[in-house]
């Protein structure tokens, strides 16, 4: 049963991973998972080869908290591969309605985490307007255009999966910062495997090696760390506000004019504005919703 519930919390990984400017991250944040994630992508190194060579699979298997990771990542995948048709087509029939949801996840989780925290001192206090201020820069940046050449898209690979791991930071609008975005939708649908297996090895190596950076920085230095990244998902509301008004338009890989730059506009009176407050509400109760199915939102040793 245990494991059903992380294959669940892979599904709301997933689908939030789907979503421009919303990080999976975020909700292994909100959902108490996010110390034994780290812990776990950490764990695949030398002594996992080593165990495996000679102990076995069972043995490195273990080392790796492999059955975690494998309900999860199965969620991930299930959700990213049914959920984002159905997530797109929201974002163009319904945005503020989607984005509303999100709001409210996130401003939810943001208040639940800030009462949470350890200790307030000056420097929780600093940390956390850094990552706001961070992750509102990014929110808000023009994106630049970029020859999709290999070694690019090799270190964009490893920018944009260590942004998946943090809160507030979505690594498919890194990509779109980047101006990759668009050849990497291109290369899944040619498929054109030398630019994938570059994207491939850049995310495993940066998952691999930002993990185990995050792992140290939340053994010594939790409040901080926690501070930080609850200032990310701050400093993410900037791009989940739910009225914008389109700026730029780009192509996508189908052919689909789509927004690319927008500016935030204040909400007009209306019967949108009632069902958007209703959905940023529900999104609201589902953080603590997360937190019963959860037994709460520590890390749960599973």
């Amino acid at each position: 049963m245990k494991y059903v519930k992380v294959f669940l919390k892979g599904l709301a990984m997933g689908a939030a991973d789907v979503v421009p400017g919303v990080s999976g991250g975020t909700i292994a944040f909100i959902t108490g998972i996010y110390a034994q994630l780290l812990e776990s992508i950490a764990s695949v190194d030398f002594e996992a080869l080593r165990l495996l060579r000679r102990e076995g699979v069972k043995a490195a298997w273990a080392h790796i908290n492999g059955n975690f990771l494998l309900a999860l990542g199965s969620g991930i995948l299930i959700a990213i591969i049914s959920l984002a048709k159905i997530l797109h087509h929201l974002l163009e029939t319904h945005p503020v309605m989607l984005w509303s949801f999100f709001f409210g996840l996130i401003v939810a989780s943001c208040i639940h985490f800030a009462r949470t925290l350890k200790q307030w001192r000056i420097q929780e206090v600093g940390f956390l307007t850094a990552g706001a201020v961070i992750a509102g820069l990014i929110s808000i940046a023009s994106p630049t255009e970029i020859e999709p050449t290999l070694p690019i898209v090799f270190v964009a690979g490893s920018l944009a999966i260590c942004a998946m791991i943090l809160p507030g930071i979505s690594g498919s609008f890194i990509l779109l910062l980047m101006g990759l975005y668009g050849p990497i939708l291109a290369a899944v649908q040619t498929p054109d495997l030398a630019l994938l297996s570059a994207l491939g090895a850049g995310a495993g190596l940066g998952l691999i090696f930002f993990s185990r950076l995050l792992r140290w920085l939340l053994n010594h230095y939790e409040s901080l760390l926690m501070a930080l990244l609850t200032g990310f998902m701050v400093g993410s509301l900037v791009k989940v506000w739910p009225w914008k008004e389109t700026l730029t338009t780009r192509i996508n890989s189908k052919g689909e004019e789509v927004p690319l730059m927008q500016s935030h506009i204040l909400p007009s009176v209306d019967d949108q504005l009632f069902f958007a407050a209703l959905f940023m509400f529900v999104g609201a109760s589902v953080v603590f919703l997360l937190e019963r199915v959860a037994g709460g939102l520590s890390d749960e040793k599973l």
